[in-house]
């Protein structure tokens, strides 16, 4: 069904527009389909969403503080928001979707599958236990202390994205993004940032196996990396003070490769073309698979 309100691009949210003078809806409790649906300049302060279904949707310039949501799908098609001291209940999967200049502090997640389909979206000291899904197809995404917790395939499709603190044991993160700036995150995780392109990455640790396969131009600057098979199948490869774990092995096989590393090496593996200088390197591996140009450059540090 077609929303009643023609949705029109908005600037990002700013004090301005959360006024003084804008309606305010506290102490409230709504339930069943579409309770508050096309409100406008509102103000929510403790109010509930509960059990039902699009219970804030087609709004536009809505601020929610100390609000819980239980109900489905309780926030979308919202442009201009500030969501604050707020709490998501399993109940409310897919909570916010289709919902551009979005602001949420302070906020703890427990449903599946939020923020889909938006543009331009902050997040600060936020806490997601169930990352099921979530951050899917989003324009514009910028990420401040925030923690993920379970699921699989946050950050789907994200395209300009800055991340300053995050903590994560999700599952395939951050898959087929682009132009993604990371500093000081601690990823636990399997098959992350494959078929990516511009990512750069600082001061952060990245375990988990088969890192950044087939994606183009990733840069990694004071990383340490752990897990199986690292960094193959990647082309234009920049990585400076960088370390492996022991256990990674079979590293940048078919990949093009710039890389300055602090200690040791265990395996590396039918590197395409580069050059690869560490402090010592255990074991260096060609066979009847390596690609050509066929001429990196390995050394151990003098």
């Amino acid at each position: 069904m077609l929303c009643a309100y023609l949705i029109v691009p908005l600037q990002p949210l700013s004090k301005k527009a959360l006024r003084n003078n804008m309606k305010l809806i506290k102490d409230k409790s709504f339930g069943g389909e579409r309770p508050l649906f096309g409100i406008k300049d509102t103000k929510l302060d403790n109010v509930t969403i509960t059990e039902g279904e699009s219970g804030i949707k087609c709004c536009q310039h809505i601020e929610a503080k100390n609000c819980r949501f239980i109900g489905k799908y309780p926030w979308w098609h919202v442009d201009g928001s500030l969501i604050e001291n707020c709490y998501f209940e399993v109940g409310s999967r897919s909570a916010i979707w289709y919902s551009n200049d979005m602001v949420m502090r302070n906020t703890t997640i427990d449903a599946p599958k939020l923020f889909r389909e938006m543009k331009n979206l902050t997040l600060e000291n936020v806490t997601i236990n169930d990352a099921d899904e979530t951050f899917w197809n989003i324009d514009g995404l910028t990420v401040r202390n925030v923690t993920l917790h379970e699921g699989t395939y946050p950050f789907m499709y994200c395209r300009n994205v800055f991340v300053d603190g995050l903590k994560s044991d999700s599952k395939y993160v951050f898959q087929y993004c682009k132009d993604v700036e990371i500093h000081h995150a601690d990823i636990v995780t399997k098959d992350s940032f494959w078929e990516c392109e511009n990512v750069t990455i600082y001061d952060s640790n990245l375990d988990g196996e088969y890192l950044a396969w087939h994606s183009k131009h990733v840069k990694l600057v004071r990383c340490h990396i752990a897990g199986e098979q690292p960094l193959c199948y990647t082309d234009d490869l920049v990585m400076e003070d960088c370390t492996f774990d022991s256990a990674c092995d079979r590293i940048f096989e078919d990949s093009t490769v710039q890389a300055t590393i602090k200690g040791h090496i265990t395996e590396i593996k039918n590197p395409r073309s580069g050059h690869i200088i560490a402090d010592s390197i255990g074991k260096i591996t060609y066979d009847e698979f390596v690609k050509e140009p066929n001429n990196c450059k390995i050394e151990e540090r003098k």
